[in-house]
């Protein structure tokens, strides 16, 4: 116990004398591309290879799934029992927008006036630097801490995970553990422990040929195709019963969080969301369109499913003629409780290191823990704010870098080192009754 106590008071004076290691970490991976698309990760999986061999008896495993995609799984173990806790992370950008104006090189990992830049330093090169640098000080002290530490970096989350962490999870065993961190977007403000689920979808309607001055000839599919649309919208007024600790955390996390994520996040993150982001249809003004297609982005808070709102499609839209849809993709909205050991193991963390206790809030996008709670992993999200993520001049804060990295330390140490809860708690915060 001493040994222990000692280390976790030099953990973070380790790590400010670490922060040009941490730089050069990030810096490596931003430097090899990864777009997805095309989804081709083997220059930055390279990359991560190279840094993971540094880790004190790290073993590594790695997993192609498919051309270009490249999975690795790391190992660190103490040699004495215990948890296991995973830190993931995802090796794939948006594309790198060479055209975009960038006033740096965008693999250059440029570093300037307390920031660090380069594609993909946000979205989430900078996050498994952080998870990295965790990582590798604690294996330098293997007597301090009990279980093992697991590192899983996926190479396709930008396109839904099916090859990247999810296939991890379903197929190496190691993937999977008590809990797991995310260094994945958000703010050293805020610890994000669930996120809304989401249900693509795609909407066609057909009608009949005519030209466009004898409109009585024919039947627009356009116009169609907008009823239906109208219908859709009408999800956005489902009623939702959020569990109450997760309705209470939203409110006392909004003063904080809003300014962050902008104003109107906790309005979103409770209800549905209807986002139509593709229309396409006809081919000449002149002439009545007989297809038109729209592609849709649905988002869904704690408290309805997914098949709830499948059941309301599929009995709106079955009233309208010449209208049929089909589902691209789903994920079902998953939280780890407030009040679970990682969340609070985090917190604390965060208390420690910025000098303030954080905020515990949903995440409104969708990131890879929504597979690690579906797969029955208490999970976090704990990353740096992303400055133009997906845009020029990609950036993060050097100081909120070397925070994460501190909190990512200290979580992990003191989860390792704590006694092992009872039960596993993911939730989908259903109610029983789900009314339009």
């Amino acid at each position: 116990m001493h040994k222990q106590t000692n280390f976790r008071s030099q953990i973070s004076g380790e790590i400010d004398a670490s922060t040009e290691r941490l730089l050069q970490m990030a810096k490596s991976l931003v430097a090899a591309a990864s777009p997805n698309p095309p989804g081709d990760v083997t220059q930055a999986a390279a990359a991560a290879f190279i840094l993971l061999e540094t880790i004190p008896a790290v073993t590594i495993e790695r997993y192609e799934t498919a051309p270009g995609i490249v999975n690795l799984v790391a190992r660190v173990d103490s040699g004495r029992p215990g948890r296991r806790l995973i830190f993931n992370g995802h090796l794939d950008t948006f594309p790198v927008g060479e055209d975009m104006g960038w006033t740096v090189p965008p693999l250059g990992g440029t570093v300037k006036e307390g920031r660090i830049y380069g594609r993909g330093i946000s979205d989430m090169k900078g996050g498994i630097a952080a998870s990295l640098l965790a990582t590798e000080i604690l294996a330098r002290n293997p007597g301090a801490w009990h279980g093992e530490i697991v590192v899983t970096l996926a190479g396709d989350e930008e396109t839904m995970g099916s090859l990247g962490t999810k296939w991890l999870l379903e197929n190496v065993p190691y993937a999977r553990g008590d809990a797991m961190i995310s260094g994945d977007v958000g703010s050293p403000s805020v610890v994000r422990f669930g996120e809304k689920g989401l249900f693509w979808i795609e909407i066609e309607a057909e009608g009949s040929p005519a030209h466009g001055a004898h409109v009585h000839k024919g039947i627009n599919a356009i116009d169609r195709l907008r009823g239906a649309l109208d219908v859709l919208k009408r999800l956005e007024q489902i009623s939702v019963a959020l569990p109450s600790d997760v309705d209470l955390a939203i409110e006392t996390a909004k003063p904080v969080s809003e300014p962050i994520s902008g104003a109107g996040e906790a309005n979103t993150l409770r209800h549905v969301t209807v986002n139509i982001g593709v229309i396409e249809g006809g081919v000449s003004p002149n002439l009545v369109p007989t297809r038109a297609i729209a592609k849709v982005d649905i988002r869904v808070p704690l408290g309805t499913t997914t098949k709830l709102l499948e059941d309301n499609l599929n009995t709106w839209l079955g009233e309208h003629e010449g209208v049929s849809w089909r589902i691209i993709q789903r994920a079902e909205p998953l939280f780890t409780e407030p009040a679970h050991d990682i969340v609070q193991r985090v917190a604390k963390a965060a208390t420690e290191v910025l000098g303030k206790e954080p905020v515990l809030n949903m995440r409104v996008g969708a990131s890879d823990a929504r597979l690690y709670r579906a797969a029955g992993v208490p999970s976090v999200v704990y990353g740096p704010t992303p400055f133009g993520m997906g845009g020029p001049d990609e950036y993060v804060l050097v100081d909120e870098l070397v925070a994460i990295a501190k909190v990512h330390t200290l979580a992990a140490f003191d989860f390792l080192n704590a006694l092992p809860k009872p039960a596993l708690t993911i939730n989908m915060g259903v109610p029983e009754t789900i009314h339009d």
